[in-house]
């Protein structure tokens, strides 16, 4: 049998699910010993008391068909059956109730009232409303008469206590294992909240506490990090090292080439430029989301410079109006989200004539959108246009200016860095590539 349905209905958090698995087990335990309880206490005691509360009644009912007359009741059964503690006296066919009497939460009183009249064939009527006495109504030969005695002798005192107790301690332990359990849980948030910070590109400070178990999982989580983060400054230091020393024969080169004649020069200038421009790609993948620290950025201010740099180079991009209704701030590296956005804008430029930008806020979300009207990237290709070095030449126009594949994979690491993701699709309006960067608030 299968139970995936409840999933829908689980709590999330490990929290929650942590103080559901312990209360399920209490309530669990407390409705067994309810259930124990009732069955034990009230019925099977009562039903034994009953029993001998039976026995008493019926011997009291034959000292009244004893009594003379009507008004002699009560004085016969007192200097007969006094040690019985049974009061008895006649009343009238208007007194008698028309069934038998009981509160709702009177549990054992339904054992009474099922025993009693079986047992004393006599009785008629049991009123068990008044408190701690019970009113038994019997037929004999001077007509209906009313016994009453203590509630005590037929049902256990105080049987609430035990209801009361469970409750109260259960409560209790209740309370404070959800305290302790809080206090385990609290390094496991401390290391999510770590992990989480950075994968989107922080360094939070983090120290292992808690559980052994909890211990050795923080200290694995350090060690990753502190190799990520190694393996990130080595990368980043090998090719800036590279990228500097190409750059001095390529100026070199550069010097060079202004001294030759201009039919001459002119290609060989355009493939230094070319090589410079690879180089640059290289670095600017390298350092991805590594250079600078998350600050709060408004985003819209963010998007607004960027295309305005690009309108001054010369390029057709136009801002559409700002979307969603979410307003302040995100936190985000400036310098790295305008590399991805730069990247985004150039890519749209050379395989298209024109590209729109937009940005869309929410509550939770930060969507920028960057599309064009250049022959797109098919579907079934996107996944492999995202990573480095892939260059679709089929479906990319190469004619406006090569490049290296690295524009998509830089906007994809440095979306992933902020926790993010890049979307490639079809733009609906303009027929080309839409590529959105989401990023969670």
């Amino acid at each position: 049998m299968s139970f995936v349905w409840l999933k829908h209905y689980m709590p999330r958090s490990l929290y929650a699910r942590a103080v559901l698995i312990l209360l399920l087990p209490v309530v669990f335990l407390q409705l067994v010993v309810t259930v124990l309880f009732l069955t034990r206490h009230f019925e099977d005691v009562t039903q034994q008391m009953t029993d001998a509360v039976a026995r008493e009644v019926h011997l009291v009912l034959d000292v009244v068909d004893t009594a003379p007359d009507r008004g002699s009741i009560n004085t016969t059964v007192i200097e007969e059956v006094s040690q019985l503690a049974i009061t008895a006296e006649a009343v009238g066919e208007v007194d008698v109730p028309p069934a038998h009497m009981r509160d709702w939460s009177d549990f054992s009183g339904r054992v009474i009232i099922r025993m009693l009249p079986a047992l004393v064939p006599q009785v008629s009527r049991i009123d068990l409303t008044e408190y701690r006495r019970v009113h038994v109504f019997a037929e004999t030969r001077h007509g209906p008469v009313k016994l009453s005695f203590d509630r005590r002798r037929v049902s256990a005192s105080n049987p609430h206590q035990l209801f009361v107790n469970m409750v109260f301690f259960g409560g209790l332990v209740t309370v404070i294992a959800i305290l302790y359990l809080r206090n385990q849980l609290r390094p496991i948030k401390r290391l999510a909240r770590a992990a989480e910070a950075f994968g989107r590109g922080r360094h939070e400070p983090y120290t292992p506490s808690g559980a052994v178990e909890v211990r050795a999982a923080g200290n694995a989580f350090l060690d990753m990090r502190s190799r990520i983060e190694r393996q990130i400054e080595q990368r980043t230091l090998m090719l800036s090292g590279v990228s500097h020393d190409l750059r001095t024969p390529l100026t070199r080169m550069r010097l060079s080439l202004s001294m030759l004649d201009d039919e001459e020069r002119e290609a060989l200038e355009q493939d230094v430029d070319d090589m410079q421009g690879m180089l640059d790609a290289f670095l600017n993948f390298v350092k991805g989301a590594g250079e600078g620290e998350p600050e709060a950025v408004d985003p819209h201010v963010l998007v607004q410079n960027a295309v305005d740099d690009a309108q001054r180079a010369g390029r057709d991009v136009t801002l559409m109006p700002a979307e969603g209704d979410g307003e302040g701030t995100v936190q985000l590296n400036a310098l790295a989200m305008r590399r991805a956005l730069d990247n985004l804008i150039s890519n749209a430029v050379r395989y298209g004539a024109m590209a729109e930008v937009s940005v869309m806020l929410t509550d939770k979300t930060l969507r920028i959108r960057v599309e064009d009207d250049g022959p797109g990237i098919p579907e079934n290709r996107r996944a492999e246009a995202t990573r480095p070095f892939t260059r679709l030449d089929e479906a990319r126009n190469q004619n406006k200016g090569g490049g290296v594949g690295l524009g998509l994979a830089i906007a994809t690491d440095i979306a992933r860095a902020h926790g993010g993701v890049l979307r490639l699709s079809t733009s609906e309006r303009l027929g080309g590539l839409r590529a959105d960067i989401v990023i969670a608030r």
